[in-house]
């Protein structure tokens, strides 16, 4: 029964700054929104009957007088969230141990389920110590579904159930933060007088181009080509092939063709017509680093026209707050929200970086989750495919099983060296991986451009001495220091050029467009790098020396010599050399890569390259692991001992880390698209437009450097009384080289006047 004090009352979700509360938000209004939006989301993974209520439950919490009092203005801290995963748990059984976590993490993000980390554990939570008495009109003004009805995945998989269990919890997550995000949105839009509630979503829809229309676009593109070589007559045939397999159901794919075999557009074209074909939502292509996001993102924009701009998101650095203290979830209420503009991946092209995927795909927080339901029923094209990290290559493997498996995506591995995943060789392993490629093996005998051979050891004298007696001629080494060194001992020559990734990519991209200029010229061009330039760098020399590294990274550098084919073969050669200096060699991660190369090297001698060749590196690559190497964190092995009340979340996010050293990014104004955005900031309500915007002039630096950097005032957070530290920016360009890009070795020397940007 209703108290009669609260007999007829109105609850609230979200306030105004109206006194007579005419404009503030229903609570159940909002509830049911949010269980809408979040059921269709899971919808497309067969998970509206869990998604659905997780959206009713979120917020049931609101229902207390704490709370009513908190809206209204009062300083009253209250934890809303956790009488919704009790609620769950009661109502559902185990089953609603998947919505609990879910509900209860909605703003501070997943929690384990036993042991309590950065945050309370769910078991510790559903005790629900100090909560606030739940008000009965929730009851009054909420209908629950009886039964979330079954498990909406096929059990199976390298993972195991409990693996599968985790994979859909955070899917649940997603679908209810995202949701939750979009109703919050619109409901502050309606009052500013920019839209109507729950149309945020549909109007974002409704503004990108379909996918029909962009393969037209793409269509007219490739129709422009003519096959006037060798070389794109074999492209054409490659392309038209890959096109045709389409109609193949979801799944597992590869699509195994040389370097310069034009994987990039073939790939877009199979995943447009695929997607088209079987209902699929949109195209996301990973990448492995982030020097090349920016890149290929402008590859396709071109190649689809006038639609590319609005078509294609560039998703690979996070401008994101650190997540809350356990006790300070409510920082993430209402407006503090929309100021994080976190990225939900709903346009019909995303280009993110293989970190920011992965990472996700194991996340804990919002910020991270929000976009994984977007990832299912889509087209994942991972590029490079061999670049996965060996130390988490068992749990990534089974992720990308899961996708394919459950969630209605189609995985493509796209590589010239493809990795040996397929099972039973590699246990747990990819099933039915259909080729895409003609004939690979043909491909490889017809695109045979390059010789490659080790040359024994080289010292930086030596390389500056081929860089003199080359006019066209790239070297690339294994890190930035040695790439420094042998510019400097080459820079006076005509066409010396350095690459690294302490230039932002908008310089990157400044510095190569010189390059192909001069290689199409003729002019000496004289090109040092790190492995940056090895995956989609469109360049052609005539010679590439390659420190000595993995055989797939070789196999890279040698897609960068005689691309086109209109040389010699005989006379295009990559040259492998070892390092004189100590300094120079293979850092402690590659060595393993080094050592299996070798050992192929010598075996295959006569055509290091070719698939069978590249087959048996990989495999002597997780021989020299070893099988616990492969899930460096032990994620599997944790979660097979797990229930569902009992998931680690929190734990898989924190141990699922790819790249282990912590990278700060940094704001470059380098001209004055990114010193107009940075200004932008300044004033702006909302971030994420301008995030975007800033993307190409970011440097990612190690802790170490950043703190330096920010020590000295050379590094500066961009409106720090609205955005906090969310951007940073570099505020002396003399930091800032041509040639280097960004350096922080001395930063003690600026002067006190220089200290500023503008």
């Amino acid at each position: 029964m209703t108290d009669k004090k609260t007999e007829g009352r109105r609850f609230h979700a979200h306030s105004t700054a109206t006194p007579d509360r005419s404009d503030w938000q229903p609570l159940a209004e909002h509830l049911r929104s949010v269980a809408d939006l979040a059921g269709a989301f899971a919808s497309v993974f067969n998970a509206s009957g869990f998604a659905g209520p997780a959206g009713l439950l979120h917020d049931i919490g609101k229902y207390t007088d704490d709370f009513q009092r908190r809206i209204a203005g009062e300083a009253v801290r209250v934890d809303h969230a956790t009488h919704g995963a009790r609620l769950a748990c009661k109502e559902y059984g185990q089953f609603g141990y998947l919505i609990a976590y879910a509900i209860a993490g909605h703003h501070a993000g997943l929690a384990n389920g036993l042991e309590s980390g950065e945050r309370t554990s769910l078991k510790d939570r559903l005790r629900g110590v100090g909560l606030p008495p739940l008000l009965p009109q929730w009851q009054e003004e909420l209908a629950l579904p009886r039964d979330l009805g079954p498990l909406p995945f096929k059990q199976g998989g390298a993972g195991g159930p409990m693996f599968q269990a985790a994979f859909l919890a955070r899917m649940l997550f997603s679908s209810l933060v995202d949701a939750d995000y979009l109703d919050t949105e619109a409901f502050y839009d309606k009052v500013a007088g920019e839209g109507e509630p729950r149309d945020r979503g549909a109007l974002r829809a409704l503004a990108a181009p379909s996918l029909p229309a962009l393969r037209d676009r793409l269509d007219d593109h490739l129709s422009a080509f003519s096959p006037d070589s060798d070389v794109n007559r074999i492209r054409a045939d490659i392309l038209a092939h890959v096109r045709e397999q389409a109609a193949c159901e979801p799944g597992m794919f590869s699509l195994t063709v040389p370097t310069g075999g034009g994987k990039t557009l073939a790939s877009l074209a199979f995943a447009l017509d695929h997607a088209i074909r079987h209902g699929l939502r949109r195209v996301i292509f990973v990448i492995p680093f982030t020097s090349i996001v920016e890149q290929n993102a402008a590859v396709f924009r071109r190649a689809l026209g006038d639609l590319g701009e609005s078509a294609v998101l560039e998703h690979h650095s996070a401008f994101v707050q650190p997540p809350p203290a356990r006790d300070d979830a409510e920082r993430y209420q209402s407006q503090e929200k929309l100021k994080l503009a976190m990225e939900n991946w709903d346009a019909p092209i995303v280009v993110t970086t293989a970190v920011q995927f992965f990472e996700s795909l194991f996340a804990a927080r919002p910020s991270q989750c929000r976009k994984l339901h977007n990832i299912a029923g889509s087209v994942v094209i991972l590029d490079e495919a061999q670049t996965l990290p060996l130390k988490l290559l068992r749990p990534a493997v089974a992720a990308i099983d899961e996708l394919a498996r459950n969630y209605r995506s189609s995985v493509v591995l796209c590589t010239a060296t493809q990795p040996a995943l397929k099972a039973p060789e590699f246990v747990g392993g990819f099933e039915h991986v259909r080729e895409l490629a003609p004939e690979p093996l043909q491909l490889f005998r017809k695109l045979e451009r390059v010789r490659v051979r080790h040359v024994g050891e080289l010292d930086d004298e030596a390389l500056a001495a081929q860089m003199r007696t080359q006019e066209q001629v790239l070297c690339i080494v294994n890190n930035r220091r040695h790439a420094r060194a042998v510019f400097q001992g080459m820079a006076d020559l005509p066409g010396a050029r350095h690459l690294t990734t302490l230039m932002c990519a908008s310089h990157r991209s400044k510095v190569l467009a010189e390059v192909r200029e001069d290689l199409k010229s003729g002019r000496p061009c004289r090109l040092v790098s790190t492995s940056l330039i090895e995956a989609g760098v469109d360049v052609d020399f005539p010679l590439v020396l390659r420190a000595e590294a993995g055989l797939d990274s070789i196999a890279q550098a040698a897609g960068r010599c005689n691309r086109e084919g209109r040389r010699n073969a005989a006379a295009s050669e990559v040259l492998v050399f070892s390092t004189a200096n100590a300094d120079w060699a293979p850092p402690p991660e590659l060595k393993q890569f080094t050592q299996a190369a070798a050992t192929v090297l010598r075996s295959h001698a006569e055509d290091p390259l070719c698939p069978a060749a590249i087959e048996a590196y990989f495999r002597e690559l997780y021989w020299q692991k070893g099988d616990a190497a492969l899930d460096g964190g032990g994620l599997l092995g944790l979660l097979r001992s797990c229930r569902l009340d009992s998931l680690p979340l929190e734990t898989l996010a924190a141990r699922f880390r790819m790249i282990d050293s912590v990278q700060m990014p940094v704001i470059v104004p380098y001209d004055d698209t990114a010193r107009d955005a940075l200004e932008a900031l300044r004033h702006a309500d909302k971030s994420g437009g301008i995030a975007r915007r800033l993307q190409p002039y970011l440097v990612q630096l190690p802790r170490q450097g950043f703190e330096a950097l920010r020590k000295s005032g050379a590094v500066q957070p961009v409106a720090p009384e609205r955005w906090g530290e969310q951007f940073m920016a570099l505020t002396v360009m003399d930091l800032y080289s041509k040639d280097f890009g960004l350096s922080w070795d001395d930063p003690a020397f600026l002067k006190a006047e220089s200290l500023c940007w503008g």
